[in-house]
């Protein structure tokens, strides 16, 4: 198998699909697509019924690189269609998708370790990447397996892995802002292994950042703006978010800076140039340049939604509905940006919505990210304005599926909209 950023297609790695895109269009399009979704648009992603309007954000719903991981996938059961094909975990964090690929006939590699478990895998199978990618240690092993791999692991993320690579071959830590136990995560902390020495640190937020940027400026005999943690302490904290063989005393005098595609784009900017004014606090601005980088390694794709995001709640709206995955990073993160402004309500599927009874499950969006429950959930009379948008891994017909039961809810029939 080539190496994990390799584009060069053999017998047994597979990163361009099989050619047969038009022969699984139409399934896709069958499985996938909306005709309120192609409706919102026409009209200028409004749809105004009576007293009640829903308002699409502008970017929505399924990215580039999902939309190819999921193509890839058909085109490998087309491909194969005797063969057991596997999947490293789930190709991107939706259940819809993820249930249809299973009634394909797709068989889910469960977790290990940092991994995934490829002991039922032979020779002659075929296991597909997912959009997050994998670990090295996760190629190593398919390598040794024989079978044959399909690549669907998406550009913006190989693009962080050129970066974390290059970091750890230049002697640099890399701190990344991520989820440590995310899929795309690990894959991506993974490629520092490609060099002996090198290390990483994952930090989830602004908080964890600074407990890193508080040690680094104590250790340079500085004065932190909080107490810094102990050694011991900090080794506990970051035990599960940290290199094997990482130490705070050795491997913070060089970072750099990279995260996980699907983060709040915002914080991981603040964290980057947080830690760099820290590091400049504590050892000078020379120093501090000669030692440190960062780049903006937010993907296009998530960008754009949280853009788009930001320009409906301009808009006087009553509510927001976030539809996507509970497990999707960037489903949380548009979920986060719309709380801050206007009652939100985080759904992983339309059907957490109960058109008869009013109600609504949905996830809070709180640092326990509870499910709740609300019933009555929309007033049935007067004006009510509702935003919608959806994370990168969710169809166009869930979305679609959403906005009538929204107007089911307020005594408009969906199958009558025009």
């Amino acid at each position: 198998m080539p190496d994990s950023t390799s584009t060069t297609p053999t017998d047994s790695y597979v990163r361009k699909g099989f050619g047969l895109k038009a022969e699984v269009q139409d399934t896709l399009a069958a499985d996938y697509t909306g005709h309120l979704v192609d409706l919102l648009r026409a009209r200028e992603y409004a749809l105004e019924v009576g007293d009640t309007t829903v308002r699409l954000a502008r970017e929505f719903g399924f990215c580039y690189g999902v939309e190819r991981a999921v193509d890839y996938a058909y085109q490998t059961r087309r491909k194969f269609p005797e063969r057991r094909i596997f999947l490293a975990g789930e190709i991107i964090h939706n259940p819809h998708v993820n249930e249809k690929l299973r009634e394909m006939g797709v068989v889910f590699l469960a977790a290990s370790g940092k991994g995934f478990d490829y002991a039922p895998v032979r020779p002659e199978d075929v296991v597909i990447l997912p959009a997050f990618g994998v670990t090295i240690q996760d190629f190593q092993v398919l390598r040794e397996r024989g079978c044959v791999v399909v690549d669907t692991t998406c550009g913006s993320v190989l693009n962080v892995w050129k970066r974390v690579e290059a970091y750890a071959r230049d002697g640099f830590t890399s701190l990344i802002h991520g989820k440590y136990y995310h899929e795309e995560t690990r894959a991506t902390a993974s490629q520092v292994e490609k060099y002996g020495a090198g290390q990483y640190l994952v930090v989830r937020d602004m908080g964890e950042a600074e407990l890193v940027m508080d040690y680094l400026e104590a250790q340079a005999g500085g004065t932190p703006p909080r107490a810094p943690l102990s050694r011991a302490a900090f080794l506990e904290k970051f035990a599960v978010a940290a290199s094997d063989g990482f130490d705070p005393d050795v491997h913070l005098a060089r970072i750099g800076v990279a995260n996980q595609t699907t983060m709040l784009a915002r914080e991981s900017l603040a964290i980057g140039a947080a830690v760099g004014e820290a590091m400049a606090r504590a050892r000078g601005a020379a120093y501090r340049d000669a030692n440190f980088r960062t780049f903006d390694t937010i993907c296009s794709a998530t960008q754009d939604r949280q853009d788009a995001v930001a320009e409906l709640l301009r808009e006087p709206l009553d509510l927001m509905v976030v539809v996507g995955g509970y497990n999707s990073s960037n489903t949380i993160s548009l979920a986060a940006l719309c709380a801050e402004q206007v009652p939100t309500y985080h759904i992983a599927d339309p059907d957490e919505i109960d058109v008869d009874g009013n109600g609504v499950r949905y996830r809070r969006i709180d640092k326990h990210h509870h499910e709740d429950t609300m019933q009555p959930w929309l007033p049935t009379a007067g004006v009510l304005r509702v935003g919608i948008t959806a994370g990168a891994s969710t169809p166009n017909n869930k979305i679609g599926d959403a906005v009538a039961r929204i107007f089911a809810i307020r005594g408009v029939d969906p199958a009558g909209i025009r």
